[in-house]
Parts: C-alpha cells; structure tokens; sequence
C-alpha cells in the first residue's frame, strides 16, 4: 500500500494494490497492522454506505466533537466524488486550510480524516457510492458542520455554490470565524 502524507499533520492518502487479471481483480482494502505502519491506529467501530445520485451533490462539511469525536477512513466504489478535509484545530499551524483529493472507484484511494477536521464530499458523476470507516458511533449532540462555501477557506468546489444540491442542515453551518473550538491542536 502506498502512503502519502500532507503539509497538514494528520491526514493520509491510500492507495491499495490491486491484483486483476481476466476474471476481475483482488484488493486488500483494510489491513489494522499496515495502517498502524502508516500511523493510523483508530479503532473503527461502525462502516457507513452513501449514495448520491446526481452530480454536484455537496455532504458536509461535517465532524464530531470530543467526547465522541470521529476518525473516518473514505472511498468510493462507484464513481467520482472531490473529498475535502479543513483542519479545525485552535492552535495547529495549519488551522483553516484545506485539503482536496479526487477519490473514484477507478483510482482506489482511500483517505485517513482524523479527528480535529471537518470533512465533505462533492459528486464529480452520477450514481455515487461513498464508504467510510469510522472511529466513534454516531452522536447527535456532538454532530456539528462547517459552512462549504465559507469564503476564508477559499475551498474551490467543482459546482456552483448556488448550484450545488445540499441538505437543508448543510446549508446552514457557520463559517469558521464563527464556529465554536470544538478541538484544540495540543489534544
């Protein structure tokens, strides 16, 4: 497996083998001894499957605060989609930038967000499945988001802000200047 690490401490970009041959191909897609190689030690507790149908959906920017903060490791299996991690971390020399990486069921990479980033996806096609691990179950009294289209963050999103299909929740986040610390770089 092929490791790539970032100018933002934490973050880290997969790309498994596969093996392929006439009848289709073989793939390793989560081995716990060589992440813990790569530095990714989370204990994953619960596998998450999304589907988006339309190209330019936009899901996040989402994360977990403390106590149930969440590391997610994410791929698509079918599709494209342009994952993007910003650090929200007080006190990390690379608080409020960002970090964008195609996924697709083509390239097979997988991404490590750790917990301390809020994270999001847009659909690059039609008929997106999104899998994520994840380190913390789902609690919805620390489920929280960060504006997409925040301005400071200078995300270039591969839709139109006006355009881009969303919740109604995910419409509403604060901008970063807004948003409470909710994790501390130190931690």
């Amino acid at each position: 497996m092929e490791v790539t690490t970032f100018h933002i401490e934490g973050p880290r970009l997969l790309s498994p083998v596969k093996h392929g041959d006439k009848r289709g191909f073989f793939s390793e897609v989560y081995n716990k001894a060589r992440l813990a190689e790569a530095g990714i030690t989370a204990d994953f507790v619960q596998d998450n499957h999304s589907y988006s149908a339309e190209r330019g959906v936009i899901r996040g920017l989402h994360f977990q605060s403390p106590p149930h903060a969440q590391g997610k490791l994410v791929r698509v299996t079918r599709g494209v989609a342009l994952d993007v991690i910003v650090d929200i971390r007080h006190g990390s020399p690379t608080f409020g930038e960002h970090l964008a990486v195609e996924l697709s069921a083509e390239n097979w990479r997988q991404f490590w967000v750790p917990p301390g980033f809020a994270h999001a996806f847009c659909t690059l096609s039609k008929d997106v499945e999104f899998l994520y691990k994840v380190s913390g179950y789902y609690a919805p009294d620390c489920d929280f988001g960060l504006a997409f289209d925040d301005p400071d963050l200078g995300i270039d999103w591969p839709v139109a802000p006006e355009e881009a299909i969303l919740s109604d929740k995910d419409r509403k986040h604060p901008r970063l200047k807004d948003l409470p610390v909710h994790f501390h770089y130190d931690d």
